[in-house]
């Protein structure tokens, strides 16, 4: 699908037929094109647009290069972001002079939200290098936002994790279940959003290096020097927070583990406990002939007796140290 822009009064506006409107088109989008609309685009550019197996590459000399002055940038972008597993896939950049081609195949939100806002007011879009300053702007916060989110969503697992309101063991161990499943989601879509901000400042790296209209350079050159900083910004943020996620992942392995040796703690001191009346027991339950204790009067409630306090004793000393 061929999604063609032209621009009216600084603005955007969809046309639906891209043959009949190609003289006026300053920014075609590509949405899963068919090979037809690629042959299409292509003979309105006058150069080859990368396939689908070129955009995957991972080399920066396939994903940033000019070819017959024409600038090719591929950078990785989210999809359905606000999920804990967003859709990651390149998307290109085609800068040819006043034109600008995209090539996707999936559906980020900043090319839905961006024409919107550029149909409805003056954005300065007037040509190819303006619309994708003001493109690569709205990717740039909409990644802004998704990481406000996962910022809100690791902070409320640290409460759940250091501010825990169950008692019940059983219900705590429901509860870190749930809580590492939680971390290992945020860590995914942080690493996700970190390696889009990656390919994004190589991007905004290599566009400041691309040939822009002489009548916008200065601002086009401050509008990709800002861009550059936001995404070195966002960079830093998430790797604050993937930091954060690590250590939250060490602090519930770390309540895990301590569960785990109160449990065992208490088996332990319980063994302790009544082995004394265990040894009691064990040697009044051998049969002997001669044991004096057994046809005393008083043999039954002394044995029992002493089972108890070998019992307390060591249950009083315990509690003396400490250790219970």
């Amino acid at each position: 699908m061929i999604k063609a822009f032209v621009v009216e009064q600084e603005r955007l506006r969809l046309v639906d037929d891209f043959s009949a409107n190609r003289d006026r088109v300053v920014w075609a989008d590509l949405l899963t094109p068919s090979r037809d609309e690629e042959d299409l685009v292509e003979d309105w550019l006058g150069i080859g647009v990368p396939s689908r197996e070129e955009m995957e590459e991972i080399e920066i000399s396939s994903r940033l290069y000019v070819e017959e002055g024409v600038y090719f940038m591929t950078a990785t972008l989210p999809a359905h972001a606000d999920d804990d597993n967003p859709v990651m896939a390149p998307v290109t950049f085609v800068l040819a002079g006043q034109r600008l081609v995209t090539i996707r195949y999936h559906e980020p939100r900043a090319f839905t939200t961006f024409p919107q806002r550029a149909e409805k007011a003056a954005t300065g879009c007037t040509a190819g290098d303006t619309i994708l300053a003001g493109l690569l702007e709205a990717i740039v916060d909409r990644l802004a936002d998704v990481l406000e989110g996962v910022g809100n969503e690791v902070e409320s697992i640290s409460n759940s994790i250091f501010y825990a309101r169950e008692t019940k063991a059983s219900k705590r161990d429901r509860d870190f279940h749930k809580l590492l499943k939680a971390i290992g989601r945020k860590e995914g879509l942080v690493s996700h959003i970190r390696n889009s901000l990656m390919t994004l400042q190589r991007l905004s790296g290599f566009l400041a290096n691309a040939t822009i209209t002489p009548k916008n350079a200065k601002d086009m050159r401050a509008r990709v020097k800002t861009l550059s900083r936001d995404v070195i910004s966002l960079s830093d943020h998430a790797d604050f927070l993937s930091q954060k996620i690590t250590f939250l992942l060490d602090a519930t392995l770390g309540m895990i583990s301590i569960e785990q040796n109160a449990i065992i703690k208490i088996f332990s001191v319980a063994a302790v406990v009544f082995l004394p009346p265990t040894l009691v027991a064990s040697v009044y339950g051998m049969n002997f002939d001669f044991m004096p204790e057994l046809k005393w009067l008083y043999g039954y409630p002394m044995a029992l007796a002493l089972m108890v306090v070998s019992a307390i004793g060591p249950f009083w000393f315990f509690r003396h140290r400490g250790w219970l």
